[in-house]
């Protein structure tokens, strides 16, 4: 949407907002990132093996549904920002509740384990890449966010690009699940959220640049 297009609209009438992109446009772009990022994931890692018998442990689904549900949040919270004059106090915390239960799944984890099996609870097998993956298998998200969010008429440019970043993190954390064998909240709690964080802040930084109008 274009800056003159915009103050027409609002000098129109009190009344008159942005109108929203139809959602099969929005939709498109998306989807077809996250069909890429499952691409990448197939093709370079694969499914875990054991992947029938994991979806049957309670654990598997705690990190898919925390995953799932920032990928959700982020992508709420991306649409509020290129929204002018939409309501955006409720952000924190539709993000920060899903983070605040897989800290407290993860704080009964540690207290509930004996204290020489907490480390491999934090540490696991696969935290040197884990965070790297899942920020190179959310770039195709991202980009598709950004290609989204462009259309809209975002204001807040450093929020709305981190939130793009969220929501692709995120995104691509719920698909990373289907390959990453750790099992534990306190792993997830803290490397899966630093892999969405990466793309989080790289939103905040490019946001100004790539979503200005």
């Amino acid at each position: 949407m274009k800056t003159d297009d915009l103050i027409n609209m609002l000098a129109s009438g009190p009344d008159v907002g942005v109108a929203p992109r139809p959602a099969r446009s929005a939709m498109l772009p998306l989807l077809g990132g996250l069909l890429a990022s499952t691409i990448i994931m197939l093709v370079f890692l694969g499914l875990r093996p054991d992947l029938r018998d994991a979806v049957m442990l309670p654990a598997f689904w705690i990190k898919l549904v925390f995953s799932a549900a920032l990928a959700w949040a982020g992508w709420l919270a991306a649409r509020r920002l290129s929204a002018p004059g939409a309501r955006t106090a409720w952000l924190p915390l539709w993000v920060g509740a899903p983070v605040l239960l897989i800290w407290c799944v993860a704080a009964a984890t540690l207290l509930q384990a004996a204290p020489e099996v907490r480390a491999a609870l934090f540490w696991g097998s696969t935290w040197r890449y884990c965070p790297l993956l899942i920020t190179l298998m959310s770039l195709p998200v991202f980009a598709a966010a950004l290609h989204v969010m462009r259309g809209l008429a975002p204001t807040r440019l450093r929020l709305a690009g981190a939130a793009s970043g969220l929501a692709s993190g995120a995104a691509a954390a719920a698909v990373y699940c289907l390959h990453c064998p750790e099992m534990s909240p306190v792993f997830v709690g803290f490397w899966y959220l630093l892999g969405m964080l990466i793309p989080t802040t790289l939103g905040a930084l490019i946001g100004p640049r790539v979503l200005a109008w």
